[in-house]
C-alpha cells in the first residue's frame, strides 16, 4: 500500500522519470484488486453447446462452478488444462463442476487442442463470443469461481503453474463455504 501512495505522489509532483513506473504500479495494483477479490455478483446465466449436450450454468445450482475461458492459440491454457483435470478429479465428488468455454471461431481448432491436451471436464463452445461479454472478460485464460448460490466469489486472470497451490486453496475454501451454507439450510429442528 505504501508503494501505491508513493506512486500517486510521484505522478502528482510530475516526476517524469518515475511516472512510468508509478503508472505501472497503480495499474498492477488495480488489476490485483479487480481480479482477486470476492465480488458476490450474480453470475450471468448462459446456454452453450457442449460436446454431447447443451451446457446451462443455472443447471448447476448448489454446486461450486469453476468457469474457465480458453482458446486453442492460448499458450497458458496448455498449462491450465492439467490443473483443471486435477481439480475435477480431486473435487468433483465434493461438488465442484469444471466448465471450460472455448472461444475459437472454428470448433475444429479446439478439437485439435483437446486431442493433444485432453480435458476430463465439461467443454462448451462460444464461437460468437457472447458469454465473455457477459463476464466482461479481458484476458484468456481467466476463470471465475461461482458458489452454489450462483454468485461470483473469485476471479483470476491468466494462469501460471506456480499459482496452482494458491488457486487450489481458494477452490477448497469456496467448496467448504458452500458445504457450510448447505448445512445451515438443513438445520435440525428441536422439539
Amino acid at each position: 500500500m505504501h508503494c501505491l501512495k508513493v506512486a500517486i505522489e510521484k505522478i502528482l509532483n510530475n516526476d517524469v522519470v518515475s511516472c512510468t513506473k508509478s503508472v505501472f504500479l497503480i495499474t498492477t495494483f488495480m488489476l490485483a484488486v479487480f481480479f482477486n477479490t470476492a465480488t458476490a455478483d450474480k453470475a450471468p446465466n448462459f446456454s452453450l453447446q457442449g460436446d454431447d449436450s447443451i451446457i446451462e450454468l443455472s443447471s448447476f445450482k448448489g454446486k461450486v462452478v469453476y468457469l474457465d475461458f480458453w482458446a486453442s492459440w492460448c499458450v497458458p491454457c496448455r498449462q491450465s488444462f492439467p490443473f483443471m483435470n486435477d481439480m475435477h478429479e480431486k473435487y468433483s465428488e465434493e461438488g465442484l463442476k469444471v466448465i471450460a468455454i472455448n472461444l475459437d471461431t472454428e470448433r475444429e481448432k479446439a478439437k485439435r487442442f483437446i486431442k493433444i491436451i485432453p480435458a476430463d471436464f465439461t467443454i462448451a463452445y462460444d464461437a460468437e463470443g457472447k458469454v465473455p461479454e457477459l463476464y466482461k472478460l479481458s484476458v484468456v485464460p481467466s476463470f471465475y469461481l461461482i458458489n452454489g448460490d450462483g454468485e461470483i466469489v473469485y476471479k483470476h486472470a491468466g494462469f501460471r503453474s506456480s499459482q496452482s497451490e494458491k488457486l487450489e486453496y481458494k477452490i477448497r475454501q469456496v467448496l467448504s463455504e458452500n458445504k457450510k451454507s448447505k448445512l445451515s439450510l438443513v438445520a435440525p429442528t428441536h422439539p
